[in-house]
């Protein structure tokens, strides 16, 4: 996996806001190996969930890893900051 650097985490971010689902797929990943930021499963999760809505297959697989090493407590929470993400950036 190629190291994502900072300058690629706003562009991330900046698509994201955009619907771009490459993007979202893109910052589930940052998140949960700590490329570029450090390792936030919550966030992650979340990440990943937002991409699994706009059709990434992969980040099914990805969520459903992170979800079994999680808190029911912590996938609550990116549950509910994806709803949150979704109704400010639909």
């Amino acid at each position: 996996m190629a190291c994502i650097d900072i300058d690629s985490l706003a562009q991330y971010e900046r698509d994201a806001k955009e619907g771009r689902a490459d993007a979202l797929y893109n910052l589930g990943l940052a998140y949960s190996t700590g490329q570029g930021v450090g390792v936030d499963m919550v966030a992650a999760h979340k990440w990943f969930n937002l991409a699994a809505v706009r059709g990434v297959e992969a980040a099914k697989s990805w969520r459903n890893q992170l979800a079994a090493e999680m808190q029911p407590s912590q996938i609550a929470e990116a549950q509910k900051l994806a709803r949150e993400w979704l109704n400010i950036f639909k």
